[in-house]
């Protein structure tokens, strides 16, 4: 890893770690290291790591014998993650130019990255070219936004009040719902054996303000959208209303959070 990272990257990561990874990413990840079927004595990287969620539960599959890599672009992100798992070796850089020999993994994995690449073909071909004959690749992504059922409503909220940067900073994860075009985009990228499965996972937020707040004051800032105080707490004012419908009796939110795992071979 390279210099210390600016302290509001580290504050930035640091809440989405603490904000959303257990809410919404953590039962993913036992699911798309079941996909890219993990074991011991593997070699595994996870493109676009984040704070490493994935990445850890990887080091529990593949034993003392295996090793794991975790890749991002964000400095925030990988000092979050290194004092999370130091025994995970961290590397900047990106998916479209990953830090890795050719053919030097046995799996490949990334957990809702894809629908942020700039270039996401390359990003496709550049995994493939770090797995050794026979890999496997297991991405996830979320489904389309239509078919979530609390972040429409959000989504509206704050393109009223944040403007249309807050909500397309909500939008960009749900791009990739299409499940033709994903399967064609990983067909066409060399990926072969491509086949891919919707799963319901669930949000699950203690409250609508610490569900809100994980957006505006975690997801947001990453995506660089920065709101006012005042705007911040509008939305969540708004919100206790708006997504009231999602409240269980004892307070918590919980909603359907679908999603699809692409899993893939390299010729």
């Amino acid at each position: 890893m390279e210099d210390s990272a600016p302290r509001e990257e580290v504050a930035a990561a640091t809440a989405y770690e603490q904000l959303h990874v257990p809410s919404l990413f953590q039962q993913w990840a036992p699911l798309v290291a079941e996909a890219a079927r993990i074991g011991p004595g593997h070699r595994v990287v996870d493109v676009a790591c984040g704070t490493g969620v994935l990445a850890r539960e990887a080091v529990t599959h593949v034993g003392a014998e295996g090793a794991v890599v975790g890749v991002d672009p964000g400095r925030g992100f990988l000092s979050v993650a290194a004092e999370l798992a130091p025994e995970v070796d961290w590397r900047m850089g990106t998916a479209e130019a990953l830090p890795c020999e050719d053919e030097s993994f046995d799996a490949v994995v990334s957990q809702f990255g894809l629908m942020f690449f700039e270039d996401r073909p390359q990003a496709l071909r550049e995994m493939t070219r770090v797995l050794a004959p026979g890999g496997r690749l297991a991405v996830a992504v979320w489904d389309s936004l239509d078919h979530s059922e609390a972040y429409p409503i959000e989504v509206a909220l704050l393109d009223r009040i944040g403007g249309k940067c807050a909500g397309d900073a909500l939008r960009a994860p749900f791009v990739l719902g299409d499940r033709e075009e994903l399967h064609s985009l990983f067909e066409s990228s060399g990926v072969s054996s491509v086949e891919i499965t919707t799963q319901h996972g669930t949000g699950q937020f203690p409250s609508i303000r610490a569900m809100v707040t994980a957006d505006l004051r975690g997801w947001l800032p990453v995506m660089g959208v920065h709101l006012s105080e005042a705007q911040i707490e509008r939305i969540l004012e708004e919100a206790e209303d708006a997504l009231s419908r999602f409240v269980t009796p004892d307070g918590t939110v919980i909603f359907d959070s679908p999603a699809h795992i692409v899993r893939g071979v390299k010729p």
